[in-house]
């Protein structure tokens, strides 16, 4: 158990609609079901899924600020400020972990600025977990985020990971909104080499989870629909 001092505790949330007890760790869900103080990005998401991890609070005596990319430094602050007082604050994410791929980095941030404790909690991250079932290269790979979204960026940028994967023999890590994930696929299939390998793990902690690897020659039979489905894409 960890110690009792105000911290900033890095909440992460189930990938679906899941039972929060079958993908979080005991340990996270105390920690969870004590906190009153919460930074999120949507306030009505964040109090159903908080409900279902069964708080010990009522939902009127949360105090949840929501956090907005307009954000200024002394908003933030603010938010911050029951560390001050002696009372922890849960930084949650949307989906996965906080601050990977997720604007809550600026709050960890601001709270290392400011020399308060950031603790975070076991839970399910996307990126790992499809990483660690797309049997690609573990030791060496790198997460880009989102490629550009006009179509000679995107394949210009798909083209250098490719090269890159192949040079430093490494695993490259992207994702897309999921809206545009049969465009992406398109555009990895038009413009990778047949022997390169592509992993598509998709919908990941949910009963329609699926994560297979192969080269792009077989995945141009195959074709898969993404379309509205959260994926990872890994290249190597």
């Amino acid at each position: 158990m960890l110690a009792e001092q105000a911290a900033l505790y890095l909440i992460p949330s189930t990938l679906g609609n899941e039972d929060p007890e079958y993908f979080l760790p005991a340990g996270t869900l105390a920690i969870v079901r004590k906190l009153k103080h919460f930074i999120v990005e949507n306030e009505k998401t964040a109090r159903a899924f908080l409900k279902t991890c069964k708080i010990e609070h009522t939902q009127a005596e949360l105090n949840i600020f929501e956090l907005d990319k307009h954000d200024s430094g002394q908003e933030l602050k603010t938010a911050l400020d029951a560390i001050s007082r002696g009372e922890s604050i849960g930084l949650l994410s949307e989906a996965g972990c906080p601050a990977v791929a997720d604007p809550g980095s600026k709050v960890v941030a601001l709270a290392h600025q400011h020399n308060m404790i950031v603790r975070p909690l076991v839970g399910p991250s996307s990126l790992l977990l499809a990483l660690m079932a797309s049997g690609l290269e573990g030791q060496r790979f790198t997460f880009h985020g989102y490629l550009p979204v006009d179509r000679d960026g995107r394949v210009k940028a798909l083209q250098k990971l490719e090269k890159d994967a192949q040079m430093q023999k490494s695993t490259q890590l992207f994702i897309e909104t999921p809206y545009r994930n049969n465009s992406m696929l398109k555009d990895i299939l038009s413009s990778c080499f047949p022997e390169t390998r592509l992993c598509l793990a998709v919908s990941l902690n949910t009963s329609e989870e699926k994560i297979t690897t192969l080269p792009i020659r077989e995945w141009k039979k195959r074709n898969p629909d993404l379309h509205k489905q959260p994926c990872v894409f890994l290249l190597r």
